[in-house]
């Protein structure tokens, strides 16, 4: 194999392959001796058919399956050879070819650009800790004891009032008539809350250990039995007990019962998970400043046709009016996206960043925990969208990289209060706010038919670009 680069134009470039005949041949005589074994053809034993035979019967077809086999062998090769990474697919022109001929073609390659990293490995970002005050514990401690169930048996004689729980038998009827499920045994209900049905808590104001006492309330929209529902029922409830609520004492019992070793333990435990709850959106703003850090980087040229990609991306659903206003500003979004997804990936590629089947379902996990009541919805769509699923580890190999970035860089270490924390997060989300209202404003004005606004519907960049094999050309 004879390869020749020419036509250098900035990232695009024209690889002249050439393959003599022999090779050629040499690929079509591997070929017979595959198939001559499976051919029957009459007057002629398995396995002893001629390869002129065969030739005359099958050289067209074998020729085309070779053709594509080595146009996709040379072509991957020709590029590893030259060191050429391809952004996107490259374009294959057939100059000369034919059985017992050479074999000659032109491979049009778009290039990446040669990129610099070496500065992300002291990259600099904020690193926040938050220290959380002891008052802060102990008030998130008490806000968990007002919330824990704590009743005690009062008199038989004491009256029930909001807050407290009764327990009751009850049977219900609907004009006069029994229907499914009308009946109740040891109900508890704590008034005030209202969960059983609306109206009926206050009702029970009053009563005491042994009352009978007539509740009447409306069936709700979601009731079983359709024909009941918003029909007026009464329940004869049997008043079985009440008790009252008590204050939780703060101690190590209570402790215990939520799952630590002692109430130190669990001050300490509360303390962490206050800081957490800061910590993924302070830990976010760290990230996003890598990322404003990685815009900066100079990169002499982005490939067009990656751009192009990326625009209509960003442009559809636009009218073609709008998407022509819009494009200059699309064009340079495009280019911040493609850079930064191309310095993230020669990252990756560089500190070998892989992405494990586990992890990508993991992250299917965490997404079905986020959305309880649908988690078979979420597990068909990524079952029947291949590219969901791709899309997904793309964001699970750009947090890798991100992460990895972070332990390599300079941290600008700052410890700050709760407060702080807070109001960080409500200027970092204001701002993102107001950049959302901007972009809304400016294509108000420059849409020529509504004001109202069409948003297109954006994507991510991608962090790792396709690099595509060259496909199976067809014959002239």
């Amino acid at each position: 194999m004879k390869v020749t680069i020419e036509n250098k134009k900035g990232l695009n470039k024209d690889l002249k392959v050439f393959i003599d005949k022999e090779t050629i041949n040499s690929y079509m005589d591997q070929k017979y001796e595959e198939i001559k074994g499976s051919v029957n053809l009459k007057g002629f034993r398995p396995g002893k058919v001629p390869k002129e035979i065969l030739k005359r019967q099958f050289g067209k077809a074998i020729f085309g399956e070779v053709l594509d086999k080595v146009l996709k062998e040379t072509s991957t090769k020709a590029l590893q050879e030259n060191k050429i990474k391809p952004a996107g697919q490259p374009k294959l022109d057939l100059k000369t070819y034919g059985e017992d001929k050479d074999l000659e073609y032109v491979l049009s390659v778009t290039e990446l650009p040669k990129l610099e990293i070496k500065s992300l490995e002291n990259i600099k970002f904020d690193e926040y800790t938050v220290n959380i005050d002891d008052n802060e514990t102990d008030k998130r401690i008490k806000e968990i004891a007002k919330n824990q169930p704590n009743f005690k048996e009062v008199s038989d004689d004491t009256k029930a009032k909001k807050g407290d729980l009764v327990s009751l038998d009850y049977k219900a009827t609907v004009d006069g008539k029994d229907f499914k499920g009308s009946e109740g045994k040891n109900t508890q209900l704590t008034l005030g809350k209202d969960l059983f049905l609306k109206g009926f808590d206050e009702q029970l104001v009053g009563v005491k250990k042994d009352d009978e006492k007539i509740v009447e309330a409306t069936l709700p929209e979601n009731f079983p039995q359709k024909e009941l529902v918003n029909k007026r029922a009464k329940f004869n409830c049997k008043i079985l007990g009440v008790k009252q609520s008590e204050e939780v004492k703060i101690d190590d019992d209570f402790a215990k019962n939520l799952g630590a070793k002692d109430l130190k333990d669990l001050k300490a435990l509360i303390s962490k998970q206050i800081n957490d709850e800061y910590k993924n959106s302070l830990d976010q703003l760290s990230k996003n400043q890598i990322l404003k850090e990685i815009e900066k980087i100079k990169v002499d040229e982005v490939p067009e046709n990656l751009i192009e990609e990326e625009v209509k991306i960003l442009s559809q659903g636009m009218s073609e009016e709008e998407a022509k206003k819009n494009k200059k500003d699309f064009v340079d979004k495009a280019k911040t996206r493609i850079k930064t997804g191309l310095i993230l990936n020669e990252f990756g590629e560089k500190n070998q960043v892989k992405v494990t089947e586990q992890e990508v379902q993991a992250e299917v996990q965490k997404q079905l925990r986020m959305m309880p009541g649908q988690e078979k919805m979420v597990m068909d769509f990524y079952q029947k969208n291949p590219s969901a699923l791709a899309s997904l580890r793309g964001t699970v190999y750009e947090e890798k990289i991100l992460n990895l970035i972070k332990e390599k860089g300079t941290p600008n270490k700052k410890e700050i209060s709760k407060d702080q924390a807070e109001k960080i997060i409500k200027d970092a989300h204001k701002l993102d706010q107001d950049h959302v209202e901007e972009k809304k404003e400016t294509n108000k004005k420059t849409s020529p038919t509504s004001t109202k606004e069409k948003k297109p519907a954006t994507k991510k960049a991608k962090t790792k670009p396709a690099l595509k094999k060259t496909k199976k050309v067809s014959k002239k």
